[in-house]
């Protein structure tokens, strides 16, 4: 098959074009135009031929380039380049929307339309060359035809091929050249070093060095992914020192952006689905953690001794939280958490030098490094729930896309290859840990009648690793030139893995070889490091899976229904989509939910003279966002304050004057706030409206009678008997602990990226269970008792050991603990809630009518406010759509004589903190002329499906209205409370 290419995108060809009309006005410099090579090249003329190099030039003035610039970044709404012309410039392009097709294209269009015939394309690691190189390889036929039978050729640089470099320097044609950093930037220090480099070494067939040659030619550098290619000042001065004519910068993740001339970041990307969606499918352990877990996180240097961020699970006020702490040598974790699991993990050593990060402790052979983690949980049994549900959400996804004639692969990303690929004492290969697992599993789930597949699994999944001289696979950091081999093989294999003839559709590879791997048609990443989440960034791991997918024709495949990719996570997908967002703002700029100086750039407004639209530009755009920070609707971070929302909503927004008679620029600058903070809503000023007081029902008899019957405030005792709280312990215990199976929760969630967050939305829940070993050395269940709830020992002593199920604790200990607490501290609430009482404090303690003259309310007709004429005010307040059909409801009934929506100041003083009813109510009921009832409305199914504190608070609520002898009642559905 052949992958097909779509020339006609229009978010590529803006790109193209805003790199091609920057040399607007150049005369096209044909193939007759040369360079005279150099005094010292002369000497070597038999060596060179005629002694003639072809080159680039520019022929237009610099006044004319840097009005082209600015033209071409006002149009993109992008800052304007100022002061010098430039020659270095940057294109954004989110992962997987195409920049290596654009910037091939563009260099296709830049010699077509001026000549420019010299090329290099820089590249941060080999990996990335072989991929480049295969990307021109697949296009050569479609950019042929396109440009008209165009002849260009292209090439590697290999140390050993310099020949390539002369007819790379005297051709006439289009030439193309490839070369990762390395090549050419290593001990790029001093004249000594650099003839240490081949590439800066004289060289005698060459009679010169092959830099020599690259420089005459004026080349146009390519530089591919700048923050790894150019991410030191070596690496800067290397590239500098090939003479470029003019420096392009592609990547998605630029840490700097010198000339911004053309933007697609990663939200304009998931808005337009020019990329996969994201579905995180999270497979996590509950219950079964039972020894010291411990994670090195980042180790600091300054002055003194170093540093370490942990994480760690810790005892604290009766319950085990996971945090993440700082610590020093000689910390002693078992004082530190609070837990008997770290009894004899002491800080030993924090070693930071770079890239042997790690900790390791006094009595424990155990070395921890960066990004690792220890812990008692059954890794293996965890690793096989991420293969299982990768091979599960594989096989549905294949299902579903097989009719369209689509191929699905699935990645894993490993840490060691010993897990896949392990060899016996003869080194004769053998399966690893997780070849064995993959088989396994995969068994499992195809023999269920949905799936109809390939049976034998030795046959659909295949590693990719380096390999030592013998041949066998090894572990690599994928930065050397050894590693060439590995990536031509995967390369090499990328439409041939796309076809269903190709039985291969599960891919093993190294973590470090993760830029290398990129695949239209993965659907499915797993990455199995160490448990309690991955130490491969979020938008690296999705990366190898974002481009839209193609079918068996090579065709491009779009929409979201069909491309979504699955990232399968030893994390929550919170967890992920949290990481996710601190990545992409990390490493683009991009703060989500905080105004830029640029957010208003792009602003399309119409130009008086012209007629046309026009961008706002980066002028303007700084001088709203200064004056936003002047008048305090911002911060100087650009975070936003309320007085914003307030001014939007009361059509109040101050625009500078100059800014604000431009045609429609106000809608449209709301419209753009709105976007970027999901709380600034644009309002209707006619909507809008201040509450105002119902006289007539405040002072009216009705109203004063239900006020003058709930208005009094109480006070509380509490009474209880310590053997019947016992009593109550063990009963629960006994029948609430149950012989524990261990969980791994396998959930599923859609990520959603937009301007003010990245968001998650859970679509699906699986649970597995399995049965657990007894603990060899067990913690102090007493002593953790005894701090999580303040009994006495001989008080815990009794409950424990009066219950049948103390065998359990021996099973799961950490499970049984968490179980006892929770119960215990459940049945101290209820016979604190059981024993209370109330009592009326005197005819002076209460609740003043007249406060309700002190409220100042607003809100919004049609969304927030219900218009009334039987409360104290002309319209009810409401929170949520509840409260909105409760005051609708109290309005419509005619026996509903005056109602009241609780003010925020009526509260009730409980022993879990205050507690607001919602609503107070008079009504008459058949001959009863009279009730009085105060009404908590929730959107629940039933009184018991409240939970915890909330429903203990209302428990009280109803003791301190039943001292007033007020009915208290929880509904729904205001139906429920016979209103008829």
């Amino acid at each position: 098959m052949k992958i097909q290419f779509d020339s006609n995108l229009d978010y590529q060809l803006s790109a193209i074009k805003s790199m091609v009309n920057i040399f607007e006005g150049q005369e096209k410099c044909d193939t007759t135009f040369t360079v005279h090579s150099p005094e010292f090249l002369n000497k070597q003329r038999d060596l060179l031929s005629d002694g003639i190099l072809h080159g680039n030039r520019i022929t237009i003035s610099d006044s004319k380039l840097l009005e082209n610039i600015q033209r071409i970044q006002n149009h993109n709404g992008l800052p304007l380049s100022t002061g010098k012309v430039p020659k270095d410039f940057t294109i954004e392009m989110e992962t997987g929307t195409g920049k290596t097709y654009v910037y091939l294209r563009t260099i296709m269009e830049l010699y077509i339309k001026y000549g420019f015939s010299k090329h290099i394309i820089v590249v941060p690691s080999v990996a990335i060359k072989e991929g480049v190189k295969k990307s021109l390889e697949i296009t050569q036929e479609h950019l042929s035809q396109l440009y008209d039978n165009l002849r260009y050729d292209f090439f590697n640089y290999d140390s050993n091929k310099l020949g390539e470099i002369h007819d790379f320097a005297t051709n006439d044609n289009l030439r193309i050249m490839v070369i990762n950093i390395q090549s050419f930037s290593k001990n790029f220090n001093s004249a000594l070093d650099i003839n240490r480099n081949i590439f800066h070494r004289y060289h005698d067939q060459l009679g010169c060095a092959p830099s020599d040659l690259i420089q005459s030619t004026n080349p146009i550098v390519i530089i591919d992914e700048p923050q790894s290619s150019m991410s030191t000042e070596r690496q800067k001065r290397a590239i500098k020192s090939l003479n470029p004519l003019s420096m392009i910068r592609y990547s998605a993740t630029h840490r700097e952006k010198v000339n911004l001339m053309y933007k697609l970041d990663a939200i304009a990307a998931y808005k337009e689905e020019l990329v996969k969606q994201i579905e995180v499918c999270s497979v996590q352990t509950e219950g079964i953690q039972n020894q010291a877990y411990i994670k090195l996180h980042e180790v600091r240097l300054g002055k003194g001794f170093p540093q370490a961020k942990i994480e760690l699970d810790v005892f604290s006020n009766g319950i085990i939280k996971r945090k993440k702490i700082i610590v020093r040598q000689n910390d002693d974790l078992r004082e530190i958490t609070n837990l008997e699991e770290y009894e004899g993990y002491i800080i030993n050593d924090i070693n930071g030098k770079p890239e042997n990060e790690y900790i390791d402790f006094t009595r424990k052979d155990i070395i921890i490094r960066i990004g690792n983690s220890i812990g008692s949980v059954d890794e293996e049994r965890v690793k096989s729930a991420m293969i299982s549900a990768t091979i599960e959400q594989h096989l549905d996804t294949e299902i579903r896309l097989r009719k369209h004639g689509i191929k699905v692969l699935s990645l894993f990303f490993i840490d060691k290859v010993v897990k896949y690929r392990d060899y016996d004492e003869n080194r004769n290969p053998k399966k690893g840990l997780y070849a064995e697992i993959f088989e396994r599993e995969y068994e499992k789930h195809v023999r269920k009648s949905e799936y109809n597949f390939e049976e034998d699994p030795s046959l659909v999944h295949k590693g990719y690793f380096s390999k030592d001289r013998s041949g066998r696979l090894k572990d690599t950091a994928g930065k050397s030139i050894n590693d060439a081999n590995t990536y031509n093989l995967i390369m090499r294999s990328k439409e041939r893995l796309l076809s269903f003839d190709e039985k291969t559709r599960f891919i093993f590879s190294h973590s470090a070889l993760r830029e290398g791997w990129d695949n239209p048609n993965v659907f499915q990443i797993c990455t199995l490091r160490e448990l309690g989440g991955s130490s491969i960034a979020p938008r690296q791991q999705i990366g190898r899976g974002l481009r839209l997918c193609v079918d068996q024709s090579g065709r491009r495949r779009y929409g979201h229904q069909i491309n979504t990719l699955s990232v399968i996570a030893n994390e929550s997908y919170k967890e992920f989509a949290e990481r996710l967002q601190k990545d992409i703002e990390h490493e683009t700029g991009i703060r989500f939910g905080l105004i830029q100086k640029h957010d208003f750039e792009n602003i399309q407004i119409m130009d008086a003279e012209t007629k046309q639209l026009v961008p706002l530009g980066p002028n303007e755009s700084e001088k709203i966002y200064k004056h936003f920070v002047q008048k305090g609707y911002i911060n100087l971070k650009g975070k936003i304050n309320d007085s914003l929302r307030t001014a939007i909503s009361n059509n109040e927004l101050d625009i500078p004057h100059d800014i604000k008679c431009k045609t429609e620029v106000e809608k449209k600058l709301i419209s753009r706030l709105n976007k970027i903070d999901s709380k600034v809503g644009i309002k209707n000023q006619k909507d809008r409206r201040r509450v105002t007081l119902n006289n007539d029902i405040l002072e009216s008899k009705e109203f004063k009678f239900l006020w003058n019957r709930i208005k009094y405030k109480t006070s509380f005792s509490v009474n209880f008997s310590s053997d019947e709280l016992i009593k109550k312990c063990i009963q629960a215990i006994s029948e609430e602990i149950k012989r524990s199976e261990g969980k791994l929760i396998y959930t599923k969630a859609l990520v959603e990226i937009n301007k003010s967050t990245v968001s998650v939305k859970e679509s699906s829940s699986t649970i597995r269970t399995y049965e657990f070993e007894p603990v060899a050395t067990l913690p102090d269940i007493v002593g953790y008792l005894q701090n999580g709830t303040n009994l006495t020992r001989k008080t815990i002593i009794k409950i424990l050991t009066s219950c049948d199920n103390l065998d359990y604790f021996k099973l799961n200990p950490r499970g049984y603990i968490e179980g006892c607490l929770d119960i215990i501290k459940t049945q101290m609430r209820l016979h604190i809630v059981n024993g209370i009482k109330y009592q009326k404090i005197g005819d002076t303690e209460i609740f003043n009518q007249e406060l309700f003259r002190n409220e100042e309310l607003f809100g919004y007709v049609n969304d927030n406010l219900v218009e009334s004429k039987k409360s104290p005010y002309e319209f009810v307040v409401c929170d949520s759509k509840i409260e909105s059909n409760f005051a609708e409801c109290f309005e419509k009934k005619k026996n509903v004589i005056v109602y009241t929506k609780l003010p925020r100041w009526f509260k009730i003083d409980t022993p879990l903190g205050s507690y607001n009813p919602d609503w107070a109510i008079s009504w008459k009921k058949g001959e009863i002329e009279k009730l009085y009832l105060v009404v908590e409305s929730k959107g629940l199914i039933s009184e018991l499906e409240l939970r915890g504190r909330e429903r203990k608070k209302i428990e009280c609520g109803k003791k301190h209205f039943g001292a007033l002898d007020v009915e208290f009642q929880v509904a729904e559905d205001p139906e429920r409370i016979l209103l008829n």
